[in-house]
């Protein structure tokens, strides 16, 4: 070997060490540097996190009117009205038999009371002469269905048909066509009152039962009375709430 090959023999040694620095400075960036799906992983986890911040903050803000949306949308009969006096409603219900209508007629005509009576169709043609009776004593007839028939298992043309057909036989017998409603055994959901209300009827419910208010179950004094009587009207106030009776 001549004197001429020993230094490129250093200068290879010299490149070879330098390249080996250079590989192992560049492996140790990329070991500090974090793969890029981490990266990306990272930034959809923020991304995802702030939109459930602004949701939770949107529906902190909106809850309230939420909630007085969904209450506003269910349809409800009239438990009562607001009344600054000391006031009652009285209603009975008229679905079968009659011998107990002039007696109760008399005792709303001795204490000087009128009532709302709802009447079945039906009721009303069995017993014409206690319907004008009923009318001619001061007193209001009104719409009880005509067959007594459970609204809630109907459409809402079967409804409007039985509505009227009663409608029709009260009017026929007193001349005065009802514009309010009691549904058949109380029963009723959101297409019942938005039906009944489609044909510019108003459906009655009741809040205190007196049949029950006196520990009695209903009907059961007397089977054969046509009427169950409570009272209704949600009354938070005695002074403040129109109680109505049934």
């Amino acid at each position: 070997m001549n004197s001429t090959s020993i230094p490129s023999i250093k200068r290879i040694g010299e490149d070879m060490l330098m390249l080996f620095h250079f590989d192992r400075r560049k492996k140790s960036e990329k070991e500090k540097k974090p793969p890029r799906f981490l990266v990306l992983r990272r930034k959809w986890l923020t991304l995802g996190a702030a939109v459930l911040a602004a949701a939770a903050i949107f529906a902190a803000v909106n809850y309230p009117a939420a909630v007085s949306a969904s209450a506003a949308t269910r349809q409800l009969p009239i438990y009562c009205v607001q009344r600054d006096q000391k006031v009652c409603s009285i209603s009975f219900d008229a679905a079968w038999g009659a011998d107990n209508t002039q007696k109760i007629l008399d005792v709303l005509k001795e204490y000087g009371v009128t009532c709302t009576f709802f009447v079945v169709g039906n009721w009303a043609d069995q017993y014409p002469e206690q319907a004008k009776a009923i009318v001619d004593s001061g007193n209001e007839l009104m719409n009880h269905s005509n067959a007594h028939d459970h609204y809630n298992s109907l459409t809402a043309d079967q409804i409007i048909a039985d509505v009227n057909t009663c409608n029709d036989k009260i009017e026929a017998l007193t001349g005065v066509r009802p514009t309010l409603i009691r549904c058949p055994f109380g029963e009723y959901d959101d297409h019942v009152i938005s039906t009944i209300r489609s044909i510019g009827m108003e459906p009655i419910q009741w809040d205190v039962e007196a049949l029950a208010a006196v520990g009695t179950a209903r009907g059961a004094s007397d089977m054969r009375a046509p009427y169950s009587s409570s009272c209704s009207g949600r009354c938070r106030s005695a002074g403040h709430s129109k109680k109505l009776i049934m």
